[in-house]
């Protein structure tokens, strides 16, 4: 029971993924397209942690970390940079 559900939110949490880059994709415009990679990075780390908890492994859970780490650096980046047209003053 408990593999079949894994297995279900893990093909759930792929297709938030696949639409997210499709919005990255075809957002109209740059702020939809910041909001959609913060998201992406959200659904990419949950999508990890399953695959860990899957496998039986700890070993994702610090990949899951760096990610969370870059994916808010890259979206404070990217959101300053929409707003002020650069990153560092």
């Amino acid at each position: 029971m408990m593999v079949t559900a894994l297995y279900i939110t893990i093909a759930m949490v792929t297709l938030a993924v696949l639409l997210n880059v499709y919005r990255l994709i075809k957002g109209p415009d740059a702020p939809d397209r910041v909001l959609a990679l913060d998201t992406l990075y959200i659904n990419a780390i949950a999508l990890i942690i399953l695959l860990g908890i899957t496998l039986g492994t700890r070993m994702y859970l610090e990949a899951a970390l760096l990610i969370a780490v870059m994916g808010f650096v890259g979206t404070v980046a990217m959101a300053k940079y929409l707003k002020r047209g650069s990153v560092i003053e």
